[in-house]
């Protein structure tokens, strides 16, 4: 059922039929309702300053947008950072120190997934989650933090920080806010922007697979999974569960069985999750490089 709605708003957002299209059309005035709240909270907002550097790395839409990679490439790039983030799906609540110095504190239902992924690819890794995210800035400032990134903190108009909004290459259909599109901030908001990034302009990819086998089924608890259509060739099926999905043995080991596979082909948000279960695993490495005019701006702003 996840699976089915799943794809179903994809295509909702993204290539919507003739139906689909005249949905969005009727739910556009719940839209204007919707835009019209965000704007009167990003109005209203009184920024605090913490007197320390935060730059906020987010964006428009709904879904990923290669926040999380884009992030540990600026975290590696410059040292003596901490990152902050919700923790979102995490079994825990509360400020949770994940990892501090390299050294990983807590287990990955403790942390949720994103906040493992930077764990364990930041090298010296400071990553801290918490609802609320001006604790964890006060946190990370005792404990010696050159500077703050905040995943997904664009929305925290109540924070003086350098805004950083990613503009993803494939856009939603229309520029709609919700419910009748994809943009959870009006699209007018790319003009809050303090640096508008987009991949293959001022950041770039790579990929390589890790323990690559002959027969791999892709599984994957992505947003908008048809980012790795590319990687479907090299499988022999594909399963998509929604985001941030938490994996069981069982059903890993049946869908192993069910495509006769030599290995399950994952994201390193997705082996996170299922480091401990003892299959076979082929990784997606994805390395974000930036741009000379990118670092020149991360680094005029942390100095």
């Amino acid at each position: 059922m996840f699976k089915g709605l799943h794809a179903w708003a994809e295509r909702y957002f993204y290539s919507p039929n003739f139906y689909q299209k005249s949905l969005a059309l009727m739910l556009y005035p719940l839209s204007l309702i919707y835009k019209f709240i965000v704007i009167l909270k990003q109005k209203m907002a009184r920024e605090i300053d913490f007197k320390i550097p935060v730059i906020s790395v987010g964006n428009l839409t709904l879904g990923g947008s290669g926040k999380t990679p884009l992030c540990i490439a600026i975290l590696s790039e410059f040292k003596s950072g901490f990152v902050v983030l919700r923790g979102y799906k995490r079994h825990s609540k509360g400020l949770v120190k994940v990892a501090i110095n390299g050294e990983i504190l807590v287990n990955v239902k403790t942390s949720g997934d994103e906040a493992m992924e930077y764990a364990k690819s930041v090298p010296n890794a400071n990553v801290i989650v918490s609802e609320d995210r001006k604790i964890a800035i006060e946190m990370a400032k005792k404990m010696g933090a050159k500077y703050i990134l905040l995943d997904d903190g664009f929305g925290k108009f109540d924070i003086k920080k350098f805004n950083i909004l990613i503009r993803p290459k494939n856009e939603p259909f229309f520029k709609f806010s919700l419910p009748a599109g994809a943009y959870r901030y009006p699209f007018s908001f790319y003009k809050l922007a303090d640096f508008t990034t987009q991949d293959e302009i001022t950041h770039f990819k790579s990929t390589e697979i890790l323990n690559k086998t002959e027969k791999m089924v892709l599984v994957t608890a992505i947003a908008n999974p048809s980012r790795l259509n590319t990687f479907l060739t090299d499988c022999i099926g594909h399963v998509f569960y929604p985001d941030h999905y938490e994996f069981k043995r069982d059903e890993l080991v049946k869908i192993l069985a069910d495509f006769k596979a030599t290995s399950l082909l994952m994201t390193q948000k997705d082996y996170v999750k299922v480091a401990d279960f003892g299959i076979n695993v082929s990784i997606i490495k994805l390395k974000t490089t930036l741009s000379p005019e990118f670092k020149q701006i991360i680094n005029s702003k942390i100095l």
